[in-house]
């Protein structure tokens, strides 16, 4: 299923987006589900049990093209946790760009390096991405993969990690280059307000049958900057998992960008940063396209 969170004069509330005939089912129409994806989520295999029936009963439809798309999770419980450097090229691009402050000597990272972003900085597909807040000038797009964590845990065997995995959305790891450099700590430069558009939808677990054969396009004014198979993730989606819960217990909702491909604007010489009117659409089907503009 494609869940959405979505807007109109009734409100803010969850729906699942039926591609074949545009529509959204309004899951607060026809039962009782909640009306926020967080609480949604928590529900597990029970809530997606129902909102198929919802879909199946045929009631409750809304014009696709009649309501706002809001972020997914338009307001994170907690940080989104992220993972810097983790495609190969990209790791050769970032090491050589100047900005790296976590470099060493190697470019290709021996563990993951995490990081997080501000639950303010989530913004929804169609909203504009506020460079004018970044007052260094210097702000960079990264399309990934965003991965939502399902049943939670502590201690998650990488066998068993795709077992907590809920579903897949679209994230933009906005970034503020000087600041993540300067501050020796990519938190700043990747927390602005609206610094992580997410969306359109999550796309439920069951409906990847390989995650790793997802390809993710970033396109900055109908230019092709990113493109490359999740497949090539230096520390994949269980690792990942793992490596998290051994220090922390994931929670439902909880969500973890799992990194960039080679082609962001600073692997550039000169760097190709974002300008007020540029557009960036990030595209990994079957989830769809994330597309920002810039302000």
């Amino acid at each position: 299923m494609r869940l959405v969170t979505f807007s109109d004069e009734k409100g803010t509330r969850i729906g699942v987006h039926d591609a074949a005939s545009n529509s959204i089912v309004d899951l607060a129409a026809t039962t009782r589900l909640p009306k926020d994806m967080n609480a949604f989520i928590a529900l597990g295999g029970n809530g997606l049990k129902r909102a198929r029936a919802a879909v199946k009963s045929g009631e409750g439809r809304i014009a696709f093209d009649s309501v706002k798309l809001l972020a997914p999770i338009p307001r994170p419980l907690r940080n989104v946790l992220c993972v810097g450097k983790n495609y190969f090229d990209h790791a050769h691009e970032f090491h050589n760009s100047g900005v790296d402050a976590s470099a060493g000597k190697n470019a290709i990272p021996e563990l993951p390096i995490p990081f997080t972003k501000w639950p303010n900085s989530v913004i929804g597909p169609g909203e504009p991405i506020p460079s004018y807040l970044d007052y260094t000038h210097s702000t960079d797009y990264e399309g990934e993969l965003g991965v939502v964590i399902g049943p939670g845990g502590r201690g998650i065997a990488k066998k068993d990690a795709y077992d907590h995995v809920y579903g897949y959305t679209v994230i933009n790891d906005a970034t503020a280059r000087t600041l993540q450099n300067a501050h020796r700590q990519w938190f700043l430069g990747k927390s602005l307000d609206g610094y992580c558009p997410m969306g359109p939808c999550i796309v439920t677990a069951d409906e990847v049958k390989d995650v790793t054969q997802l390809r993710l396009i970033t396109r900055v004014n109908g230019e092709t900057r990113q493109d490359a198979m999740v497949s090539q993730l230096i520390f994949d989606i269980p690792t990942l998992i793992e490596t998290f819960s051994r220090v922390m217990t994931l929670e439902p909702g909880d969500l973890i960008a799992t990194g960039t491909c080679a082609g962001v604007g600073i692997g550039f010489n000169p760097p190709k940063y974002l300008h007020k009117g540029d557009v960036v659409a990030i595209t990994i089907e079957p989830i769809g396209t994330l597309e920002n503009p810039v302000e």
